[in-house]
């Protein structure tokens, strides 16, 4: 995330200023261009909060190092002015770069806060101790910032979601949410949740998919190093006598030739499918195709799909308080999900149903297509006895035990084909080896005696 401050004036000559955030600087001035348009004002100056290294003293203490983010050199050099430091040395750090914390400190925080509040500890208590015990800088460096900004009176979900490219959108609007609302323990256990759940599901996704991919791409690179250098060193000696080749082994060396000769097309032809798809997937549309695909994918498709229903679930138990403000809740269980087609759905059918035309949440759910039966049917119940709530949380927990259990099959089957096919791979190389190790060269004369054979035989 890029953090911006704008300084402007408006029509009547005051000036004025502000902040924003985007994902990039482009999408940062492209908000500060808006808001100039929305609200008749001309910007004069946009200044990026970027990582300025200080040297400083005081009196005749040890220099002090450090860094400091800020919007210019000179509100750093006030900074240390104000706390007493002179010598000041002031410069823009050359790489700038923060990387994203591991999903699994984000996790510990979110538990460890939650687990903190339970034993009645304030949080201001609970930010300083994950502060000074937090190991991962840009996690350590955020938390500071966002606890130097709560303890200013800013608004905590405004903070939050200033650093959702730090925690992410779900988990950056839950904790903004948890600080003004009166639940915040709660909140903050469903959060822990859930990006728990979030975690587990992709590892038992790289487990099922993506392991067995990588297995079969390197077992393909072996096969092809095997054809295209080693084996042709040894056949290619047999070819120079002009000794006749078993099946296998002269099918095996054309292959090879094949292969040496057009290389480079091969590898483009492996290659530029997988960057371009990779480009394209990485767009709104094709992460919408994507994600469309892998709920309707064989095996895995209908665990994803209920995973999904899951995650969508346990977030809309959490934050619905009633039929009346149901709305905002679909919405962000529905982000939550980070399925681009399951939420377009959501978003483009259900919601805009129960908006316009009043449609009570199981029929607007049934109109989107990406509930189950099971899941409408008790949505319909809940929505009956008006127990919508218990409902959603009933339901994603019957979805977690059902998809833990079902993809742990499902994983172990792919890994025992994965094995057969491995096996049958080498039984293949190891039978084309051995064949080739049969094959001998005829003894000196051997060919002329064989030729006055055949010879005699024919004259007889």
């Amino acid at each position: 995330m890029v953090e911006c401050k704008f300084e402007a004036e408006n029509s009547i000559g005051k000036v004025i200023s502000g902040s924003v955030t985007g994902e990039n600087m482009s999408e940062a001035k492209s908000k500060i261009s808006s808001l100039a348009e929305r609200n008749h004002f001309t910007v004069k100056k946009i200044e990026k909060k970027v990582t300025w290294m200080y040297n400083a003293r005081k009196g005749k203490e040890k220099p002090i190092r450090g860094e400091q983010k800020a919007f210019s050199k000179q509100e750093v050099i006030d900074a240390l002015s104000r706390m007493g430091y002179d010598n000041i040395s002031v410069n823009k750090k050359f790489l700038d770069y923060t990387s994203k914390p591991p999903n699994q400190d984000i996790v510990s925080y979110v538990k460890i806060s939650a687990e903190l509040m339970e034993q009645k500890l304030s949080y201001g208590e609970i930010m300083n101790l994950l502060i000074n015990d937090t190991q991962n800088k840009t996690l350590k460096e955020t938390l500071r910032d966002i606890s130097n900004e709560l303890k200013k009176g800013s608004d905590s979900q405004t903070v939050f979601m200033r650093y959702q490219g730090v925690f992410g959108k779900f988990t950056s609007y839950m904790l903004g949410l948890a600080s003004k609302s009166g639940n915040m323990t709660e909140i903050y256990k469903a959060t822990a949740k859930f990006l728990e759940r979030q975690q587990e599901f992709r590892k038992n996704i790289r487990s099922a998919m993506i392991s067995p991919a990588v297995t079969m791409f390197v077992l393909f690179l072996a096969v092809l190093y095997y054809i295209g250098y080693i084996f042709p060193q040894t056949a290619e000696l047999f070819v120079k006598f002009k000794i006749d080749l078993p099946p296998m082994t002269k099918t095996t060396l054309a292959i090879s030739d094949f292969l040496k000769a057009n290389i480079l097309i091969i590898l483009a032809l492996v290659i530029g499918p997988m960057l371009v798809a990779g480009r394209f997937f990485a767009t709104p549309r094709g992460k919408f195709i994507k994600d469309r695909a892998m709920m309707r994918m064989p095996l895995v498709g209908s665990l994803i799909h209920k995973t999904l229903i899951e995650v969508f679930c346990r977030v809309f138990y959490t934050l619905y308080s009633g039929s009346a403000e149901s709305i905002e809740p679909i919405r962000i269980a529905a982000e939550a999900t980070d399925n681009a087609y399951f939420e377009s759905r959501i978003k483009n059918i259900a919601i805009p149903l129960m908006i316009k035309k009043g449609t009570g949440i199981t029929d607007a759910f049934k109109e989107s297509g990406v509930f189950t039966e099971t899941a409408l049917s008790r949505f319909h119940s809940g929505e009956e006895t008006g127990t919508i709530k218990n409902t959603a949380l009933q339901l994603a927990n019957y979805y977690e035990s059902e998809t833990v259990f079902k993809l742990k099959n499902i994983i172990e089957l792919i890994q025992v084909v994965v094995s057969m096919i491995i096996m049958i791979v080498m039984i293949g190389l190891t039978l084309i080896s051995a064949e080739t190790a049969t094959v001998k060269p005829k003894a000196p004369g051997m060919s002329m005696i064989i030729e006055q054979t055949e010879r005699g035989s024919a004259n007889a």
